[in-house]
C-alpha cells in the first residue's frame, strides 16, 4: 500500500477576529498588478512562513521544500500548474499505451545541471529507479507499480505491473524529481538542479536566495534574484512590507488588509488551495476508539465559525477538497449540533471527558481556542499542547503518541493517507483500502474519481477525523510586481514569471 510522507504546511495563521475578504482579487494564478516593464536586474523579496529544517528534498518531510525547490530548482519529466494541470517539463512530450501499462517520455536535449553537467537519459533512469528502490526517500512508494525504467536514445519508458491512474500526477511531485546520477552535492545545505533558478545561499533563520539560471534550457526567469524571507510573525511581515523590505507577502493575515493597502503599494489576492486543516483522532485506544465519541467531537465543532475567525477558506467535512478528484459535499454526515454531541457522549458512557490536542505551535491560538470553547459546551475539557514542529513530527507523526492533533495537510491528491493503516491518522478500513486500490487501477479519470468519492464518504461516515476547513491562500502583492502565483502557494510557488518593474 503506498504510503505518503506528510507534506504539511504552515498556512498563515491566524486572524484574531472575523474579516470578510471583500475586495480581494480571486482566482487568477498569476496576477499582474504591474503593467510597467519588468526590470531584468530586479530582486524580489517574498515572505514565507515556514523555513525548512534542511534542504534535502530526497527525504526531508514538509511542504517548505516543495514550496520553493520544485519547479524553480528541481524538475521532473512533467510538472503541474497552480491550477493542477499536468504540463511538460524535462520531457517535451509523452504518451500512454491504451492498456495503461506503458508511459513513454521524450527527454529534452540541451539541459544542464547547475554544476554545468549535461542531463542524460541515464540520470533520469537512475533518479526514478533509486527513488523507487529507496524507502527512505519521500514518495518512493508512489512508484510501486513501476516494474521497469529504461532509456533508448532520448526516449524514457516506464513499464507498469498494473495500471496506475495516479502515476503521471505523482511524477509532477517529489517522486518524479530528476537528480544527477551519483551526485556528491551536500543535499542538506545545497542543491544541484535543472530549473530556472540556482540556489545560491541559505541564511538559516532568515532567508534563502535564488539567482536566475542564465544557462537554463527554457525561457529565462524574469527576475535576477528571488529572496525567500522566512518571517513567521504576521505583524513583523506587515512591518517588513510597509518598510519596503518585502515585495510579496504569502500567508497574509487577512485582518491586516486595510493596513497593507492603505498607501496603495500592495493589493490582496485570494487564491484556491488544497490545504486541509485536519483534526486527527487517534482511534487505536481510549475514548476516541469509540465512533460515537469521534462523532460527538465533530458535531460539537462550529466549522462556519472557524472559517469566519480565520478570515479565509471554506468549511470542509471530508478528506477531499473541492479542487481534487473525488470531492463530494459531505456536510450532512456530521452537521454542527451540540445537543446531538451531548447525547452521543452520554450514549458512549463518557462523562467529564478530558482530551489533549497536540499541535505545532506556529498555528497560533485562534483555532485551539475555538475548539476548547466548542468542546467545553458539550462537556469535554480540551487541553492544548503546542509543540515545535520537530517534536510534533516525532511524537505525533512517527510515534502516534497523541489523542487529537491539528495539522494543515497542504498537498493535493493525498487521499492515500486514509488508505494506509500505518499512517499517523490510525484509520484502518479494508473497504476504503480496496476502493483506493481500485481507483489507482482505473483506466479512466472518471472511474478513478468515482471510486475515490465512495471511499471518501466511508472515511467521513466512520468519523475517522474532522476536517475543519479548506484554506484559501491570501497573498499581498506589491503594485510593482507581476507574475506572482496565488493558487496553492503553500504547496508550490513557480517563481519563473515573478518580476518587479523599475521605479
Amino acid at each position: 500500500m503506498p504510503r505518503r510522507a506528510p507534506v504539511l504546511a504552515a498556512a498563515a495563521l491566524l486572524a484574531a477576529a472575523a474579516l470578510a475578504l471583500t475586495g480581494c482579487t480571486g482566482g487568477a494564478s498569476a496576477p499582474s498588478t504591474s503593467s510597467a516593464a519588468a526590470d531584468p536586474n530586479a530582486t524580489v523579496n517574498v515572505r514565507l512562513v515556514l523555513e525548512p529544517g534542511n534542504l534535502d528534498i530526497r527525504q526531508t518531510a514538509g511542504a517548505a521544500l516543495d514550496q520553493i525547490l520544485i519547479d524553480n530548482v528541481y524538475q521532473g519529466l512533467v510538472s503541474r500548474t497552480p491550477e493542477q494541470k499536468i504540463v511538460p517539463a524535462l520531457a517535451s512530450d509523452w504518451s500512454v499505451s491504451t492498456d495503461g501499462l506503458t508511459y513513454t517520455f521524450t527527454l529534452r536535449q540541451g539541459v544542464t545541471f547547475d554544476d554545468g553537467q549535461q542531463l542524460t537519459p541515464e540520470d533520469v533512469v537512475w533518479s526514478l529507479q533509486t527513488r523507487k528502490d529507496t524507502a527512505a526517500w519521500s514518495d518512493s512508494a508512489r512508484l510501486a507499480n513501476v516494474s521497469s525504467i529504461a532509456a533508448e536514445g532520448q526516449k524514457i519508458t516506464l513499464t507498469l505491473s498494473q495500471p496506475d491512474s495516479s502515476l503521471l500526477w505523482n511524477l509532477t511531485g517529489r517522486a518524479g524529481i530528476i537528480l544527477k546520477k551519483d551526485d556528491t552535492v551536500d543535499y542538506k545545505t545545497k542543491a544541484n538542479g535543472t530549473g530556472p533558478f540556482i540556489l545560491t545561499s541559505w541564511k538559516q533563520g532568515d532567508s534563502i536566495t535564488f539567482q536566475r539560471n542564465d544557462s537554463y534550457w527554457g525561457t529565462k526567469a524574469k527576475a535576477k534574484e528571488i529572496v525567500w524571507d522566512y518571517i513567521p510573525d504576521n505583524q513583523a511581515a506587515l512591518n517588513g512590507a510597509l518598510a519596503g523590505e518585502l515585495d510579496v507577502v504569502t500567508g497574509f493575515d487577512a485582518t491586516l488588509k486595510q493596513q497593507i493597502e492603505a498607501n496603495g503599494d500592495f493589493s490582496l489576492k485570494l487564491g484556491s488551495a488544497t490545504d486541509k486543516f485536519v483534526l486527527a483522532m487517534n482511534q487505536k485506544s481510549g475514548p476516541l476508539a469509540d465512533k460515537r465519541v469521534r462523532q460527538a467531537i465533530r458535531q460539537a465543532i462550529d466549522h462556519d465559525a472557524i472559517v469566519k475567525a480565520v478570515g479565509s477558506g471554506v468549511p470542509l467535512y471530508g478528506p477531499i477538497p473541492k479542487t481534487d478528484p473525488g470531492y463530494e459535499d459531505l456536510s450532512k454526515v456530521a452537521p454542527y449540533n451540540p445537543e446531538a454531541a451531548k447525547k452521543l457522549l452520554t450514549d458512549a458512557g463518557e462523562k467529564d471527558l478530558t482530551l489533549t490536542l497536540t499541535m505545532p505551535s506556529f498555528y497560533g491560538t485562534t483555532i485551539p481556542q475555538l475548539l476548547v470553547s466548542d468542546l467545553n459546551k458539550v462537556g469535554v475539557t480540551l487541553k492544548v499542547n503546542s509543540v515545535d514542529f520537530s517534536t510534533w513530527l516525532q511524537d505525533v507523526y512517527t510515534n502516534k503518541d497523541y489523542q487529537l492533533s491539528l495539522v494543515d495537510h497542504a498537498e493535493a491528491r493525498d487521499f492515500e493517507n486514509w488508505a494506509d493503516p500505518t499512517y499517523y491518522f490510525t484509520y484502518d478500513n479494508a473497504k476504503v483500502q480496496d476502493l483506493f486500490k481500485k481507483s489507482l487501477a482505473a483506466t479512466s479519470d472518471a472511474q478513478a474519481s468515482d471510486l475515490l468519492t465512495q471511499a471518501a464518504r466511508i472515511v467521513s461516515e466512520d468519523m475517522a477525523a474532522d476536517w475543519l476547513y479548506n484554506w484559501n491562500s491570501v497573498v499581498a502583492v506589491g503594485t510593482d510586481v507581476s507574475g506572482m502565483p496565488t493558487d496553492n502557494v503553500n504547496a508550490r510557488i513557480d517563481a519563473a514569471e515573478l518580476a518587479k518593474s523599475k521605479g
